[in-house]
């Protein structure tokens, strides 16, 4: 990718109602002349940087907590990384793996908005090794 240009990956919590045919038709809605490429967990955009920056922020306006977004390193269709050209997919774990945890922080970010506080749990103390032997034959 260069300065000018930039392909973002916009990936939809598992806790959100929206689909990616919704997202890119809202994204084509826009009217920005950006190539959007609809994924099972959301969509790719890429064109000027600007151009999907502004695509970006007009997203988290109606989908706060809901879409996240990361750069991604390799353009729409590059035959590195593209299935269609027999390209490989070394990230998808880790793309799942963050896919699985979006629904915890978009439940994190919304008890943020309630104005919840974080409460850290009391610290555990360690018990004896013959506290430990007790627990263990009462439960033979």
């Amino acid at each position: 990718m260069s300065e000018e240009r930039e392909t973002r990956l916009f990936m939809i919590s598992p806790g959100s109602m929206l689909t990616p045919d919704q997202m890119v038709r809202m994204i084509h809605s826009f009217g920005d002349e950006v190539l959007v490429k609809e994924t099972c967990y959301g969509c790719l955009v890429e064109g000027p940087r600007d151009l999907v920056i502004a695509v970006r922020d007009k997203i988290r306006e109606n989908y706060r907590n809901e879409v996240f977004t990361k750069v991604r390193a390799y353009p729409c269709s590059d035959p590195r990384r593209c299935r269609a050209q027999h390209g490989t997919r070394p990230g998808f774990a880790q793309l799942e793996m963050e896919w699985e945890l979006l629904a915890r922080i978009q439940y994190g970010l919304a008890q943020v908005e309630k104005g919840a506080v974080y409460v850290p749990a009391k610290e555990k103390k360690r018990i004896s090794v013959n506290d430990f032997k007790k627990i263990c034959e009462v439960q033979q």
